[in-house]
């Protein structure tokens, strides 16, 4: 959501900085709606006043014995209560609700370091780390490798549809283990607090993320009206709806390794084959609460959490600042971290870090109060990101550990949540 004030001082640069997004300019709608329900507001106000007004005059006119003067007075009120303040409140109302409604249908505005472009092709290349390991045989892909090893998509098929998929034995194992690995690593080294959230929710909290009213068809919703979650960021972020937080407190950190769920309604065709793309999946999401001030260091800061993940298991990657056209509908700078996969012969998204600004604080009102006391409270600025997507990097481990008999190493770092296991041989 955006802050109309700033509308109001500056349309012409937030309609610039829509125009980067590829958006079509609407501050001159917005600030009709907005120039209107202040009028109305104004008429509604000047009506209530009067109301009190006359409602006060008419003991004054009885006091004085003017009946005549109480009972034009006592019509004046009538008519305000049962036809001048209903009609003004619900043109507040209409005109409010369409306002409010164009409002939650706009993009973040992107920050000024972001990189103009219209697509994936325009994102830049921050860095790389690692080494590509050097086969002495052509690698494979994970789903030519997966199924003799328990990464079974017929049985997932057979029983849930398309996008899902049955692991067992030593394939299930490795899965939990990188969850676990992630979440103990988030939590004992880089000071995220460990919660345990709703995979449920309401309407207002899908909303105050963003993914409401945009990308409902991207969502699974249930029939009691509630939402199964699309990441954890979701439920993370919502603890802080509706509140206040003391500025002593902050930044909060947190994170979660949550089942998520995603109806993929945008993406049809794509990767179909394997476990990159699926309807139900694992993740550990990091989540930032933090001052404005705060926030561009916070960015860089859970940006390198997520890449010690990767490195710690020694998987190859490339850091990317996504372009404007790129970039998710609430983030105002995003970093994606894409891990090399040598089967596919391509990298591809395995962790995706935005800052989002104020853009859902205002959605769901979080406020901090500065420690100064003096100042009134301000929006907070939310950031979220992976650390990491558990079922890529199952891929990515597959493809960069595989073996040419068909087995997979199991990475030193997981070794330990692996019973000591240090392989995975083909069924």
């Amino acid at each position: 959501m955006h802050d109309i004030a700033t509308i109001r001082s500056q349309p012409e640069a937030f309609d610039a900085g829509l125009a980067r997004r590829g958006a079509e300019p609407v501050s001159a709608r917005i600030l009709d709606l907005d120039s209107r329900r202040r009028a109305v507001l104004t008429q509604l106000q000047e009506a209530q006043n009067r109301r009190n007004a006359a409602s006060k005059a008419i003991g004054q006119a009885m006091g004085k014995g003017d009946t005549e003067e109480a009972d034009r007075l006592k019509a004046e009120v009538s008519d305000l209560k049962a036809t001048t303040l209903p009609q003004l409140e619900e043109q507040a109302r209409v005109i409010g609700g369409e306002l409010d409604e164009l409002l939650a249908g706009i993009p973040n505005i992107p920050a000024e370091d972001v990189p103009d472009g219209a697509g994936e092709d325009e994102n830049v290349e921050l860095s790389t780390w690692g080494e590509k390991r050097d086969f002495d045989f052509e690698p494979r892909e994970h789903a030519d490798i997966g199924p003799m090893l328990g990464l079974d998509f017929e049985i997932g098929a057979d029983i849930a549809g398309a996008r899902f998929t049955f692991l067992r034995g030593g394939m299930a194992r490795l899965h939990r283990a990188l969850g676990q690995f992630m979440l103990d690593r988030q939590t004992t080294e880089n000071g995220y607090l460990e919660c345990n959230p709703p995979l449920l929710v309401r309407d207002d909290a899908v909303f105050g993320t963003g993914q409401l009213p945009k990308f409902a068809d991207d969502l699974f919703h249930t029939t009691d009206g509630r939402w199964l979650i699309p990441t954890a960021e979701v439920s993370l972020t919502n603890a802080v709806r509706g509140k206040i937080v003391e500025e002593q407190f902050l930044p909060l950190r947190m994170t979660a390794l949550t089942q998520c769920f995603r109806s993929e309604a945008g993406a049809a065709g794509k990767d179909t084959r394997g476990f990159i793309r699926q309807h139900q999946f694992e993740k550990v999401e990091l989540v930032s609460i933090v001052a404005p001030e705060d926030s561009e260091a916070e960015h860089e800061r859970m940006t390198q959490c997520a890449e010690g993940v990767l490195q710690a298991l020694g998987l190859p990657y490339r850091k990317m600042l996504l372009c404007t056209g790129d970039m998710g509908f609430g983030a105002r700078k995003t970093y994606d971290l894409e891990v090399w996969l040598p089967g596919q012969g391509a990298y591809r998204e395995i962790s995706s870090c935005s800052n989002v600004g104020d853009f859902q604080a205002r959605r769901m009102s979080a406020r901090y109060r500065p420690e100064s006391g003096d100042k009134k409270t301000e929006f907070v600025h939310t950031l979220n990101g992976s650390g990491l997507a558990v079922g890529r990097t199952l891929v990515a481990v597959l493809e960069n550990y595989q073996n040419e008999d068909g087995s997979v190493d199991v990475p030193e770092a997981l070794r330990p949540y692996m019973g000591g296991l240090t392989k995975l041989s083909p069924e």
